[in-house]
């Protein structure tokens, strides 16, 4: 089984999404129940699937003092999962360690793969409302037979990244973090497979894709990610054209 690690924060207001509380019609604090929705999206379609779910979570001293509170992140992390899950048993968390997105993660999957014999390790983060069972399972398939897997999303960015042996990490998740992620698992001598493309949130431009992307899919009664789903439709968002520019409204 692959070992899926999600590295995530605590939804606090201010701490995470702050790009699509800056760029969209959404408060901080919606743009905090954003993110909150898509880590419950990200919980659950690992959990549906074949993969084993390990949360990354950071500490109090990893956190700017302004968004430290009396709950720890991990717990925080730990009530959600429960939650959204029912229970925690089957989830396994661990604390995050290094000082960039990219050493976090290179230590998480080194670690598992070298440490605890762990046949391959992925890491996804609460940025793709789309990751689904499906896309979990067929990416552990191709890891099978090839030693990095990912999965593609607009703009150059990674939104799944898969790994039966350690690549260089420094530096390869920043963007456009695709064809870097490609390139150092080439230069570790692995060979490199993709799952299926789908789009990232992180921005108010991101916003404009997946919103029609949602809303398609709700008019054509396909699987929709539960938790983001709910904000869209709860919060009125779509998008219109006017001039030829799209931009986002709410009801």
């Amino acid at each position: 089984m692959t070992v899926v690690a999600l590295l995530a924060d605590p939804p606090r207001e201010g701490l995470v999404a702050s790009g699509l509380a800056e760029s969209t019609p959404l408060s901080t604090a919606e743009a905090g129940e954003l993110y909150e929705a898509l880590f419950r999206d990200a919980v659950l379609a690992v959990d549906r699937s074949g993969g084993d779910l390990l949360v990354n979570y950071p500490v109090d001293e990893d956190l700017p003092a302004d968004h430290r509170t009396d709950t720890s992140p991990e717990a925080e992390l730990r009530a959600l999962v429960a939650d959204t899950l029912g229970d925690t048993g089957d989830v396994r968390f661990e604390r995050q360690v290094g000082s960039s997105f990219g050493a976090r993660a290179g230590n998480t999957v080194t670690h598992l793969l070298r440490e605890e014999g762990a046949d391959s390790v992925a890491v996804v983060t609460p940025s793709a409302p789309l990751l689904s069972r499906t896309i979990v399972d067929a990416a552990a398939m191709k890891l099978r037979t090839n030693g990095v897997v990912l999965g593609p999303s607009t703009r150059g960015r990674t939104y799944y990244a898969g790994f039966t042996e350690p690549i260089d990490f420094d530096g390869a998740f920043a963007d456009p973090s695709l064809p870097t992620l490609a390139e150092r698992g080439r230069d570790a001598g692995l060979d490199v497979e993709f799952v299926e493309t789908t789009p990232a949130l992180e921005t108010g431009d991101d916003l404009l894709d997946v919103v029609p992307t949602l809303r398609a899919r709700f008019a054509a009664e396909r699987v929709v990610p539960d938790y983001t789903a709910a904000f869209v439709h709860e919060h009125g968002l779509d998008v219109i054209v006017e001039d030829g520019d799209a931009r986002l409204i709410r009801d």
